[in-house]
Parts: C-alpha cells; sequence; structure tokens
C-alpha cells in the first residue's frame, strides 16, 4: 500500500470513527436523561467528522462527496454559532 493511500485511509475512518461517537454520545445523554438530547458534544463531533471526510473526500475526488460534506460542515458550523449566541444572550439577560 503506498504512503498516501495509507494516509487518506487513516483521514477516512478518523471522520467515520468521530462520525460514530457523535451518535454514541448523544445517545448516552439521552439515556441518562431518559429523553432525546442533542449534546453541544454532538455538533463538535459532527464538525471534526466532516471535515476529516471532506479532506478525505478531495482527496478522492468525489464530488458527491465533496458537496455533501461541505454542506454538512455548513450546518454544523451554524448550530455551534446559534448555541453560542443563546449562550451569550442568556449570560447578558443575567448580568
Amino acid at each position: 500500500m503506498f504512503k498516501t493511500e495509507a494516509l487518506m485511509l487513516t483521514i477516512g475512518f478518523t471522520g467515520q470513527f468521530f462520525f460514530f461517537m457523535r451518535f454514541f454520545v448523544q445517545w448516552i445523554y439521552s439515556e441518562k436523561r431518559k429523553k432525546s438530547v442533542i449534546p453541544i458534544a454532538f455538533w463538535y463531533f459532527s464538525l471534526v467528522g466532516s471535515v476529516c471526510l471532506l479532506t478525505y473526500a478531495i482527496m478522492r475526488k468525489d464530488i458527491v462527496f465533496i458537496v455533501g460534506q461541505s454542506t454538512g460542515f455548513l450546518i454544523y458550523t451554524r448550530n455551534l454559532y446559534f448555541i453560542y449566541k443563546e449562550r451569550n444572550r442568556k449570560l447578558n439577560e443575567s448580568k
């Protein structure tokens, strides 16, 4: 196996690992609270997973995968923006 191929596989599997972890963390949070919960860690795992998989897709020159991961990256980033915006708003209200 060439070094480039091994590097691409490592990046791809790392992205898959982070995508798996987002669902695992979400499931654990929900089980603890006995209701469906999306913790902030879900969005961070999503973001890191999408960066890894987007990198993998670009290296593979797979336009379908590139478009899909680019869209996900924007959505995950936007969700984190809304979360922090809401936190700042609540902090300012409590002062």
